[in-house]
């Protein structure tokens, strides 16, 4: 569609029309066009009126066209994923991370001890969770859990890539903790929790992308934390704390959940940054 004599200004301004016409969100161009490129973006401003080279191009109109087409993410066009300032490496095993969990990372961060301690990331993914975490708390023991092997290489590669010493362990959702003994200080998790009548009114970019493991959780969206909560109490320790990212509609079910299995808990509800109920805190 583009040739190698076509300037970039005029590659993006078209490739941007062309999404917005087709209802899809035009900053999408210049993102995958960095990346197409190579460059920063500052370096990009610098370049706007260069020739765009024919196989750079090829390539980013492929992309464009995918996405438009089918809904295929940035991030499973460039294969990566940016979170907390650094950047990740996802595919199809793994739940592209949004904003919303760096606040729950933030919120862990700015509420922990700084002393050694035990963290567990439950249903780890690429490991957003985990090696922020272990990078941002230096003296913890970072353990990490999922039940997708396929996941859990990817959330390795992210951590030797970032530097991170997490330890990674395949099972379902605590049961790896609580047969290795791991006591844990912190649990945070952002299971899936999506209630499977809610598929239809998903995204496509969602829906079709992200992995089904990682989203669903039963016919209410609470099945994971059912799961997770009802083993909270066998191996956190005291004082011990509890973060879970939610759905905006779910704080007075996981609270309560919390609750009936932590009953001395101090339990409360953070709102994100759109005012939307996002994190679950329990303290005990």
């Amino acid at each position: 569609m583009a040739t190698n004599v076509e300037k970039l200004h005029d590659v993006l301004r078209r490739a941007s029309l062309f999404l917005q016409e087709n209802g899809r969100e035009p900053a999408l161009a210049e993102w995958l066009l960095l990346d197409c490129l190579g460059v920063s973006r500052t370096e990009m401003l610098t370049m706007l009126r260069e020739s765009v080279p024919e196989a750079v191009a090829e390539r980013f109109w492929n992309g464009i066209h995918q996405h438009v087409t089918s809904g295929v993410p940035l991030e499973h066009l460039t294969g990566k994923a940016s979170f907390y300032g650094r950047e990740f490496h996802v595919n199809r095993h793994t739940l592209i991370p949004r904003p919303e969990t760096e606040e729950l990372v933030e919120k862990v961060i700015r509420t922990v001890p700084r002393g050694p301690l035990t963290i567990a990331d439950i249903g780890t993914g690429s490991g957003v969770i985990a090696v922020t975490l272990a990078l941002e708390l230096p003296r913890a023991t970072v353990y990490a859990t999922d039940v997708s092997q396929e996941a859990l290489d990817m959330a390795g590669t992210n951590a030797i890539m970032l530097g991170a010493d997490v330890r990674f362990l395949h099972g379902d959702y605590l049961a790896p903790l609580i047969s290795n003994t791991i006591r844990p200080d912190i649990i945070v998790s952002n299971p899936p929790y999506v209630a499977e009548h809610a598929k239809p009114d998903l995204a496509d970019t969602v829906k079709d992308f992200d992995p089904a493991l990682a989203l669903f959780a039963g016919d209410d969206g609470l099945d994971a934390y059912k799961a997770i909560i009802a083993d909270v109490p066998k191996i956190l320790r005291k004082p011990g704390h509890v973060f879970l990212e939610i759905g905006y509609e779910q704080s007075e079910s996981v609270s309560t959940l919390l609750q009936q299995a932590m009953p001395d808990s101090a339990i409360h509800t953070i709102q994100d940054i759109n005012q939307h109920n996002r994190i679950i805190h329990a303290a005990q």
